[in-house]
């Protein structure tokens, strides 16, 4: 089903990809928010670039963007896909609890800022290039990925990544030489296990947007994990 979102509120257009029930291409798509918000079993694509909040709530559906993202991308999503071939803004997979985000460009400040996991539910974050200031802010699950691909000399990594950390685990393809971390996590060098952990999500990535896999994974890893699941309890306590 195509849909021309040039002319159309975000409700209206929300309510057209419910109701059908065929795979749907949204073109012209200039900045609707809350787009494909909650929905399952449904497989969109969108070419231009969608509003805020896109698969919020996400229950299962499948989501292309052939551009950029704003804010809050996949923001409480569920279960489900959301692919984006472009950058993406901030706040993206806010309090996250299943399903995949692939970036193929940059992320924006505190991506994956709450990403939790519960059962068998574990969400993934990949970004292609680099992330934001705060990224895996109060981290409680979940894996998050960072490639750093074409970010040249620039950081991985912004300011105060980890911070508040005390679930998940978080990759960043460097030796994080220069990215200071908080106190309450660890950071280390990726082991052969570590990257057998990450090879599929990788490889998806690759597969996604036409990547060499084995040229990505020949780079150095830091694999990042909490010490501590209650990190900020020497503020409360007295000892």
């Amino acid at each position: 089903m195509l849909l021309n979102a040039k002319d159309l509120n975000y409700k209206v257009l929300n309510e057209m990809l419910r109701k059908s029930t065929d795979d749907c291409n949204v073109t012209e798509c200039c900045g609707q928010r809350y787009i494909a918000a909650g929905m399952s079993d449904k497989t969109i694509t969108i070419n231009g670039i969608p509003g805020n909040a896109l698969g919020a709530y996400l229950n299962g559906a499948t989501i292309t963007v052939n551009a950029n993202a704003q804010e809050a991308v996949g923001d409480t999503m569920n279960a489900g896909k959301i692919v984006v071939h472009g950058n993406i803004g901030d706040a993206a997979g806010y309090a996250m609890r299943g399903g995949k985000i692939f970036v193929k460009g940059n992320a924006g400040y505190r991506a994956g800022i709450h990403m939790k996991a519960y059962k068998e539910k574990k969400p993934v974050m990949v970004i292609g290039g680099t992330a934001g200031s705060f990224l895996g802010e109060y981290q409680a699950g979940g894996v998050i990925v960072v490639l750093g691909l074409g970010a040249n000399d620039k950081e991985i990594v912004g300011f105060f990544p980890c911070t508040g950390m005390h679930g998940g685990k978080m990759f960043l393809r460097s030796d994080c030489r220069n990215v200071r971390f908080p106190s309450q996590v660890t950071a280390r060098a990726a082991d052969e296990t570590d990257m057998e952990e990450i090879k599929v999500y990788v490889s998806e990535y690759c597969d996604l947007f036409g990547h060499d896999i084995h040229a990505v994974l020949s780079s150095p890893f830091t694999v990042i994990t909490p010490d501590s699941k209650n990190p900020y309890k020497q503020m409360y306590v007295a000892n």
